[in-house]
């Protein structure tokens, strides 16, 4: 990092955060989807839960 000028070292960090903020986008988006489809953490363990109960009555 020495041997780069200033002006290099601030593009080198901008396009990273850029990437970061991308792969960041990308997360929240398919959490999105996911919880959409899927649904949430309390919905999930309610159903587990259920099937538990279930299968250990048969």
């Amino acid at each position: 990092m020495d041997t780069r000028p200033p002006e290099v070292l601030a593009n080198i960090a901008i396009c990273l955060i850029h990437q970061a903020n991308y792969l960041l986008d990308q997360q929240i988006r398919r959490l999105e989807k996911d919880f959409l489809e899927k649904g949430g953490l309390r919905e999930n363990m309610t159903r587990a839960r259920l099937e538990y109960r279930k299968r250990r009555k048969e």
